[in-house]
């Protein structure tokens, strides 16, 4: 599969793993997920800082990608 990124948007995908990253003592987080058209498919990953993630989140849940410009700014857990 071929992903597109739009300019800005949303995407629906399958949340695998959460990998906390210190960089000079800055936490992110790198979110390992799946499109939820093909869940068993490519794992992607993004990396984001605490503010654009959404707390409680586990792995195979549904979440909402927001990008801008082809770059996840937040992870939010899908309501459906």
């Amino acid at each position: 599969m071929i992903l597109v990124m739009k300019l800005k948007g949303t995407r629906q995908a399958i949340l695998r793993r959460v990998q906390p990253i210190s960089i000079h003592g800055q936490i992110s987080w790198d979110v390992y997920f799946s499109d939820s058209d093909d869940p068993n498919g490519t794992v992607h990953t993004a990396r984001v800082g605490p503010e654009a993630m959404e707390a409680g989140l586990e792995p195979d849940d549904p979440i909402k990608l927001e990008c801008l410009m082809g770059a996840v700014t937040s992870v939010r857990r899908s309501k459906g």
